[in-house]
């Protein structure tokens, strides 16, 4: 099974004009991306995500703010991860638990494998660990 990890964008510009990255399929984006979503004014007292995927593969970007990442495997391994710079991300693949803490002005940028589908959630904890 692949593991979440961190990727890292190319950073084009300077100080002085300001900067771009850009996410490629085939380059940086290990999937052909059919939705892109994005969540903001997320209060930092809230923990989000508390899901878990079936097939759904996904590259999240801080564009904004600081998001705190917790990834679980069925089988208990952890991966912990912080993104505070818009050129970094963090790939997800399937079969993951995760935890999100934001920072007031954070926004999270997503990019999906999948069209929304409902039956690839998995939203009961214990269901997700009896995955194993």
């Amino acid at each position: 099974m692949k593991k979440p990890q961190l990727i890292q964008f190319k950073q084009i510009g300077a100080p002085t004009l300001g900067y771009i990255s850009v996410a490629e399929v085939e380059d940086n984006v290990p999937f052909e991306i059919k939705r892109v979503y994005w969540t903001y004014f997320t209060p930092n007292h809230v923990e989000r995500g508390n899901h878990s995927h079936h097939a759904l593969e996904q590259v999240i970007i801080s564009v904004a703010g600081i998001i705190s990442f917790e990834f679980e495997s069925i089988d208990g391994e952890v991966f912990e991860f912080v993104l505070d710079e818009p050129s970094k991300g963090i790939y997800v693949p399937p079969g993951y638990w995760r935890r999100m803490k934001f920072s007031h002005n954070a926004v999270l940028l997503c990019m999906a494998s999948e069209l929304y589908d409902e039956k690839d959630y998995i939203r009961d904890y214990e269901t997700f660990k009896k995955l194993k």
